[in-house]
C-alpha cells in the first residue's frame, strides 16, 4: 500500500508524538506502507515549517533534518503533470490529488476539503488510515 501524507500531518506528527499522524511515521518506517512525496510536497512542509507559529514549537534545525529525512527515506516521485481531474475547494492541495493518483496512492490529510472527497477517490483521515493499517493485526490476532 502507498499513502501520500498531506503536509498539515506531517506538521501534526512533528508537534503531537502520540497522536495518528505520528503513529503513521512509525508505521511507514515498520514498512507497513510506502510513504511518497513529491518536490513540491517537500518545498510545500519545508516554507510551511519557517512559519512563526511553527518555528515556536519546532526549531529550524529540526525542521530541515526532517524534510531531508523524508527526502532520502520515502519514495520520491515526480510532481505530476497537470491536474488531477477531481478537484478540492483549494485550488493548492489539487497537486496533491493529482499525485495521489498518479502513484496510485491513498491521501491522507487532516482537511475537510479533501476529506470530503473521500466518496470519489482515496482520502482519509489520518485516523481512518491507522485503522486501515490496525485492521490486519487485529484480524491476526483473532481466533
Amino acid at each position: 500500500m502507498r499513502a501520500v501524507l498531506d503536509v498539515n500531518v506531517l506538521i501534526s506528527a512533528m508537534l503531537s508524538p502520540r497522536g495518528n499522524p505520528a503513529r503513521l511515521l512509525v508505521a511507514w518506517q515498520a514498512a507497513e506502507f510506502d510513504l511518497v512525496v513529491s518536490p513540491a510536497l517537500l518545498e510545500e512542509l519545508a516554507r510551511a515549517l519557517t512559519y512563526p507559529k511553527l518555528v515556536r514549537h519546532i526549531a529550524p534545525e529540526d525542521a530541515s533534518a526532517f524534510v531531508a529525512w523524508l527526502a532520502r527515506s520515502a519514495v520520491v516521485a515526480q510532481d505530476p503533470e497537470g491536474v488531477s481531474p477531481l478537484r478540492s475547494a483549494d485550488p493548492d492541495d489539487d497537486y496533491l490529488l493529482a499525485l495521489a493518483r498518479s502513484e496510485r496512492a491513498v491521501l491522507v490529510s487532516g482537511d475537510a476539503h479533501l476529506t470530503t472527497l473521500a466518496d470519489r477517490a482515496p482520502v482519509r483521515t489520518p485516523a481512518e488510515f491507522m485503522a486501515t493499517l490496525d485492521a490486519p493485526r487485529t484480524s491476526e490476532r483473532e481466533p
